[in-house]
């Protein structure tokens, strides 16, 4: 190589232009590979001086190789050099652009908080026809690191739109970047993309998009999240299911939350409705106590009598006798065994009210004149 290098530099003092420019390409990787990198450079410059205006490759060739060596800033100069000058865009196609050849550079800006200059270069190289999923993914991943998940979200999009395939660590990074910027719908919706396209999410992803959400209070939107962690089959987090059915009850979201009990229910991960009964009761949501209490004893899963007993006094407290009178009946159909005090106040305020007829029934029931056939179903507990 250093004949050629003689050679060239005669060209250069003669003013002596080659027939083909590719011969440079070749100079400057032979000096490469020799490990002549001042060589190889001098080999850019000499183009330069002979007015052969230099493209892409050959600027890619020498970076490269810097890159792999450790000269990072003559590297990094060129590649402004390269960046500013659009040197990708003024290409004449002469010499093919070779997508992997870009990837180190793209890469390396990537990983040393210059994700915005790299991403410059990544879109002059899609201009002519590049794209590839490794540089695409290494922007993203930096983006997120560098904590600009727009940036990185609106790369991911275009991927999409140009079935570029993704990767399931950028997706991961992603959200997580969305979650430190405390913008958990965001993240949300990155999730849905990542399921969409095909990525299976880890159960840790799961729980910090379903964790940002509530404590975000948005509680339908974790419950959405916690949907689709259900469907996907997996059966951790007991503590944080546990919390968002309570306040989906709570607020009233009743429907919604027994919804999701029959799903967890279905893939045998129950939740502790005893738990529940005892919450919705403490704060007085007798509604959501009674249509959870039913709920239960229409499918015959097991609960504790104590949790009847805080039902029928919740209702009773609060006034509502055919209520209380409604959920007592179908327990004693099931065979449920509650507190005899409750009964015969029932009874009591029942004929105080004129529900004559009612109380009757009630008096039969407790006297074991109309026992119903106790049927349960042991239900998994978290």
């Amino acid at each position: 190589m250093s004949e050629a290098h003689t050679i060239m530099k005669e060209m250069t003092h003669r003013h002596l232009l080659p027939h083909d420019n590719s011969i440079f390409v070749q100079l400057i990787s032979g000096q490469c590979k020799s490990g002549n990198l001042d060589l190889a450079t001098d080999a850019l410059k000499s183009m330069i001086r002979l007015n052969i205006t230099p493209e892409a490759q050959h600027y890619g060739v020498l970076i490269v190789n810097l890159l792999n060596s450790g000269v990072y800033d003559e590297a990094v100069k060129l590649l402004d050099q390269l960046i500013e000058q659009e040197i990708v865009l003024n290409t004449k196609g002469t010499l093919e652009l070779e997508s992997n050849l870009f990837n180190p550079m793209i890469d390396y800006l990537c990983n040393n908080n210059m994700t915005s200059k790299a991403e410059t270069l990544f879109r002059q190289l899609m201009k002519m026809g590049v794209l590839d999923s490794v540089s695409f993914n290494s922007l993203i991943q930096g983006h997120s690191k560098e904590g600009t998940p727009d940036s990185a979200f609106e790369l991911l999009k275009i991927m999409m739109r140009r079935n570029v395939s993704s990767d399931k660590t950028s997706y991961k990074m992603l959200i997580e970047s969305y979650l430190k910027k405390q913008e958990p719908s965001d993240a949300k919706t990155v999730l849905e993309s990542m399921i969409e396209n095909g990525h299976d999410p880890d159960s840790l992803i799961f729980k910090s998009v379903m964790e940002s959400l509530f404590e975000d209070g948005r509680v339908q939107t974790a419950s959405r999240v916690m949907k689709m962690m259900i469907e996907k089959g997996m059966k951790d987090h007991k503590d944080l299911v546990s919390r968002i059915l309570e306040a989906l009850l709570l607020r009233g979201h009743v429907e919604e939350a027994l919804g999701r009990i029959e799903l967890l229910m279905n893939v045998g991960f129950g939740p502790d409705f005893d738990g529940l009964i005892s919450v919705v009761c403490e704060k007085g949501k007798t509604i959501a106590a009674v249509k959870l209490l039913d709920f239960v004893l229409e499918r015959d899963y097991g609960v504790e009598f104590s949790s009847y007993d805080k039902v029928l006094d919740a209702l009773l407290k609060a006034g509502k006798t055919l209520n209380a009178y409604s959920i007592l009946c179908k327990i004693k159909e099931k065979g449920g065994v509650t507190d005899k005090s409750n009964g015969e106040e029932l009874i009591r305020v029942l004929k105080e009210q004129g529900n004559t007829q009612q109380a009757d029934v009630l008096s039969r029931m407790i006297m074991g004149k109309e026992k119903g056939k106790k049927v349960k179903k042991q239900a998994s507990v978290l």
